[in-house]
């Protein structure tokens, strides 16, 4: 009678940013349905189509179980001990053979929703010894990260737009009605939006595409690709001609004020109106209403993160929140305040500490920019990576010229990747060892919990245990991480040998839950080990993992608090308004777009959709099935000027590569430019990802250029790619 009973169990999605909580109604190991939790504090019920598609993954029966090696052009079962024990020694030995920075390493994305990988990562990296390490960080946020690292002292101080409580949003190159929000954990974010304008403020949105989330807008500005730090500069310098600032008590937390006058009056109004092609007029009107506003806040994501100026970007988009007095205060942008604190658990970064080996872009971070991943493989000299660890990621089809990543991997001496899917860039892979589904371990957002817009926490078991024969990530590395230390190790003096067996004994004990378990007791809810607990409002002995548990729904810790200067990490604990690198990348926009700067010509950008996230969730026949969604949009005008049709094909063209593409016409999209989404191309042979390969699309990366960064962050160019189109004529 057991076995036919229907229980529940309540747990947060791991498929996007936003930590929708999910109810999941199951029958022994069969799920029964999936909805969105009511009793979420976060998300209250929300869901969107990507958290009904986890049940589709779980039950994929082309995701791997057991670890593959590849014999030839066959992939053979292999026992994890004997699997394990070959990327070891192989990865050791190439190192050997060739030094230890002939090994390089990446993680993608999803690696910040999987507790066991983000709690082994660093030992992980440690052991692998080398200096290429990279990942999707470069190909996304990373101009984010540099600017938090120098204005406020850590790369991990994620500024967090307070849109539960602002009356005026300004977002730029965002689209969280595709994305659910994104470095702005919302639950629900569209009711959140929503309620901006109900209770009387206004959403400002800044796009070279009038998306998904412009039905939301109060308002929608075209702007022409790669000019935001234009757009920007004009509407800080209309704020301080007209002696708008009103810092208040920010005046006192940074340094830097008087050299901001003269930084940013640099290029006229009618140059910048010009470039961005938004009318003077709006800018200064724009700049009035963000300075005039009660609580305003100023949000840029990934369309101004993946271009020419990311890190200026960031840098003015901060500038305009502090000028404004909307730093660090209620409705505009804020800090979170996570139950388990990682700016203090981690260290605060680094810049520049050494180059690549090839084209000599500096680390951030102690990782290199993913654009030089490729060249780091193929370009002989000492150094040359020979070697390969994927990680949760799919770069050959998210990484700029991703069919030159592909000609890298299929020369390496030795590759492995965990991952539990054979795809586009596993199937280059020696061995792969597949980690368990998400329903199969524990579930806790160390890293969304930064972001989110609310403060929040919340943990679940595992659904189902692990089936015979399977491992989890943390299982995976915590092995991988013992089989290479003690190789190393065995050649030390005694004494050394001695030291690491009594530490590796004492780390048997730090299991997955008892690392969580002190970060939540150590956190700004916990007793601090002690006296605190009398000051926490939890009773008691604070917040602890048994007592999460006790909450299946979550806990509500309340809204966004300020927390500066407490929350500062620079030396002086002051906000550095003005860092030398980011006014020296000031020059280099004015210089850009100086008084020669002519009309460029097509401009390539990507964009979103809200069934899709990662090249890993088009296996979900409910994600992929319906309208083609890898359409080239382009605009009427430009239609016309090529002799183009609705339906018809044409060729485009950049200069890494071409592609085939079909043209849908649409007015929402901005004359000059063009639009691919991210995440397909799923033609190439060899893979086991059938419905993916049913509805392949193709690969906007196949046309990006390696060659174009925002050479301060070394962040991956992926919008406003200069682009030609032409009519397709089959011969």
């Amino acid at each position: 009678m057991a076995a036919t009973e229907v229980k529940t169990h309540f747990r947060t999605c791991t498929l996007c940013e936003s930590m929708c909580g999910i109810r999941v109604d199951y029958r022994g190991e069969q799920i029964i349905a999936i909805g969105g939790d009511p009793d979420d504090p976060h998300s209250r019920g929300h869901i969107c189509p990507k958290g009904y598609a986890l049940q589709d993954l779980h039950n994929d029966p082309e995701r791997l179980r057991t670890p593959l090696k590849r014999v030839g052009e066959q992939w053979l079962p292999i026992a994890w001990d004997d699997a394990l024990e070959e990327v070891a020694s192989r990865l050791l030995e190439v190192q050997a053979s060739h030094g230890k920075d002939a090994l390089a390493a990446y993680w993608g994305n999803p690696i910040a929703h999987n507790l066991g990988i983000l709690l082994s990562m660093g030992r992980f990296r440690q052991a692998l010894g080398t200096r290429n390490l990279f990942s999707a960080s470069t190909l996304d946020q990373m101009p984010h990260q540099l600017v938090s690292y120098f204005m406020y002292g850590h790369s991990q101080m994620f500024t967090i737009p307070d849109i539960d409580r602002t009356s005026y949003l300004l977002m730029l190159g965002a689209n969280p009605a595709a994305s659910n929000g994104s470095l702005m954990s919302a639950g629900d974010v569209l009711g959140r939006l929503q309620g901006i304008t109900a209770r009387g403020g206004k959403i400002v949105l800044i796009d070279p595409r009038r998306t998904e989330t412009a039905l939301y807008a109060s308002e929608h500005q075209f702007i022409q690709p790669g000019t935001d730090a234009l757009f920007l500069l004009g509407l800080l310098q209309v704020i301080i001609q007209r002696r708008l600032s009103k810092p208040g008590r920010l005046l006192e937390l940074a340094k830097g004020w008087e050299s901001l006058s003269t930084l940013l009056e640099r290029l006229p109004l009618a140059r910048i109106a010009k470039q961005t092609g938004i009318a003077a007029a709006d800018i200064e009107r724009i700049a009035i209403e963000f300075a005039s506003a009660d609580r305003a806040v100023c949000y840029g994501r990934m369309g101004i993160s993946t271009q020419e100026f990311g890190a200026l970007n960031h840098w003015l988009i901060n500038l305009l929140n502090i000028l404004t007095g909307n730093l660090d205060r209620a409705g505009g942008m804020m800090f979170s305040t996570p139950a388990v604190d990682l700016l203090k658990t981690s260290g605060r970064g680094g810049f520049d500490r050494y180059r690549s080996r090839v084209r000599g872009l500096p680390e951030f971070n102690r990782e290199l920019p993913t654009a030089v991943l490729a060249e780091e493989m193929l370009v002989p000299g000492q150094g040359q990576v020979r070697a390969f660890v994927s990680v949760a990621g799919n770069p050959v089809l998210s990484s700029p010229n991703g069919r030159q990543l592909e000609q890298a991997l299929e020369q390496l001496e030795f590759m492995v990747s965990v991952d539990f899917y054979l795809n586009e860039t596993t199937r280059h892979a020696h061995i792969i060892l597949p980690p368990t589904g998400p329903f199969e371990h524990e579930q806790y957002d160390l890293v969304f919990n930064l972001f989110s817009v609310h403060n929040v926490a919340k943990y679940a078991d595992a659904l189902f245990p692990h089936p015979p024969g399977t491992r989890s990530d943390w299982d995976i590395f915590t092995d991988l991480c013992q089989r290479m230390e003690r190789r190393k190790i065995a050649r030390k003096p005694l004494p050394q040998r001695l030291k690491y067996e009594l530490k590796a004994r004492l780390g048997a004990f730090f299991t997955l839950q008892r690392i969580l378990d002190q970060g939540l007791r150590q956190g700004p809810y916990g007793n601090g080990g002690g006296w605190l607990a009398r000051l926490n409002p939890f009773a008691g002995k604070g917040l602890s993992l048994a007592k999460l548990k006790q909450h299946p729904h979550g806990i509500d810790l309340g809204p966004l608090k300020p927390s500066l200067p407490g929350r500062l990490f620079t030396r002086d604990k002051k906000i550095d308004l003005a860092p030398g690198l980011l006014v020296q990348d000031l020059d280099r926009l004015c210089q850009r777009f100086g008084a020669q700067a002519g009309k460029p010509g097509l401009l390539l950008i990507g964009r979103r959709d809200l069934r899709t996230n990662n090249s890993w969730m088009h296996n979900s026949y409910r994600l992929v099935k319906g309208k083609e969604r890898c359409a080239l949009f382009l605009h009427p005008d430009d239609a016309d000027a090529h002799g183009l049709s609705n339906r018809d094909q044409a060729r485009l063209i950049s200069a890494k590569g071409e592609l085939i593409v079909t043209v849908k016409l649409t007015a929402d999209i901005m004359p000059g430019v063009v639009s691919l989404p991210h995440g397909w191309g799923h033609h190439r042979p060899g893979m086991r990802i059938s419905t993916a390969q049913a509805h392949p699309g193709i690969s906007m990366n196949d046309l990006t250029d390696e060659h174009l960064i925002d050479e301060l962050s070394g962040n991956a160019v992926l919008n406003g790619v200069p682009v030609t189109l032409q009519r397709y004529r089959e011969n």
